[in-house]
């Protein structure tokens, strides 16, 4: 699909997606690299949907997908309980920014019309049916759009991320004063461990960016990843595409002891909120995952005013340093009544028990009484 049809239907400012992530620059990395194509398990069935004069008017995002790995939703339970009783539940359909657990709008429909939106939903399911895929699935998506499949016999299902909302703070410090002492003294000790003996951070976006800090970086990504899942989603030439195609995007913050790098994250930055990504290290330097991950991503949000920080997928330890609890929205529909319907059961039962979960989260944060604003 060209970019500027996709880019077109993509909600954007200043001629801009609002969200990286829908980018029609970050999905054609992903697919130029061969990250995210048939062979990896990911084949584009994005849908157009057309008015009467053949004008787009709405897209989704949508992958035919024959695994469960890359989207930080986990059915594969699911997938489990129908291979047991005789079904198949890969091929699937994946409304998802590959590897991306960040909400975008997944219904991209300019004008906000909820009959297009709608019919967006039911050609993905006659889209499944023509390819004899089990179900479809739209993760990370806003409420509203939870909302409007769940009208249309989606089942919803609901999570926890942590978000740093910046309450119009003119440094750090500031953000510091709105927690309780203790937590305060916690915070200063973790940067000053993580920046000792020499230690120092650098943003880096745009042309700053060269090949030497995407190796450094890939490096640092690899190590992760191999520890963690064993074989890392991203490659290297991936990295080199982005910052070919959107660099202006990208926050790169790299550690360097001296002139060496020796640890770093990645960022995407949106029209009002930075997405943190993915984060390595090739020595073990305490408090300095916090530093780069947490405590310099919030330090960037205050300097350049913009509102959310997203942290990524899990992680309650991000809890003492300044980041809320927030529910986060998948919808699925599922072909197999059988299937459907134990999932829907589990899903009642799951939900008040995250919903509940998410009232004893709050109860944790470290701000001081009545700091905190009501979102």
């Amino acid at each position: 699909m060209p970019a500027e049809v996709w880019n077109g239907l993509v909600p954007s400012s200043a001629g801009q997606p609002d969200n990286p992530f829908l980018d029609h620059a970050f999905f054609w990395a992903l697919e130029e690299a061969g990250c995210a194509t048939g062979k990896t398990g990911w084949q584009a069935q994005h849908i157009l949907l057309s008015d009467e004069r053949d004008r787009p008017v709405g897209l989704m995002p949508l992958f035919l997908k024959s695994h469960s790995m890359g989207e930080y939703v986990f059915d594969h339970g699911w997938a489990n309980a129908l291979e047991r009783a005789g079904g198949h539940y890969y091929p699937k359909l994946q409304g998802s920014v590959p590897f991306t657990p960040a909400t975008a709008p997944k219904l991209l429909v300019p004008d906000g019309s909820l009959e297009a939106q709608a019919a967006l939903l039911q050609t993905a399911q006659e889209l499944a049916g023509r390819l004899d895929a089990s179900s479809v699935h739209m993760t990370f998506v806003p409420e509203s759009e939870a909302q409007l499949a769940e009208s249309v016999n989606w089942l919803r299902r609901v999570d926890t991320q942590f978000h740093w909302r910046n309450q119009g703070y003119s440094s750090f410090e500031d953000f510091l004063e709105t927690l309780s002492s203790r937590k305060r003294k916690t915070i200063r000790r973790e940067r000053r461990d993580a920046l000792a003996d020499g230690i120092s951070v650098k943003w880096l976006s745009g042309a700053e960016i060269e090949e030497q800090h995407w190796d450094a970086f890939f490096d640092f990504y690899e190590d992760t990843g191999a520890r963690k899942w064993g074989r890392p989603y991203l490659n290297r030439t991936f990295f080199s595409l982005l910052g070919q195609y959107m660099a202006d995007r990208v926050v790169l913050m790299l550690a360097y002891d001296g002139h060496t790098p020796i640890a770093g994250a990645i960022n995407f930055r949106g029209r009002d909120r930075l997405y943190g990504r993915n984060w390595g290290a090739i020595r073990d330097v305490p408090f300095l995952h916090f530093e780069v991950c947490y405590y310099q991503a919030i330090d960037y949000a205050i300097a350049h005013k913009l509102e959310v920080v997203e942290a990524g997928a899990q992680g309650e330890h991000k809890l003492a340093r300044g980041y809320e609890p927030v529910l986060t929205h998948s919808v699925h529909w599922i072909a197999h009544p059988g299937l459907r319907r134990a999932v829907a059961d589990y899903l009642e039962e799951e939900r008040p028990a995250i919903e509940q979960q998410q009232d004893m989260l709050e109860s944790f944060t470290p701000f001081r009484k009545g700091e905190r604003q009501p979102r």
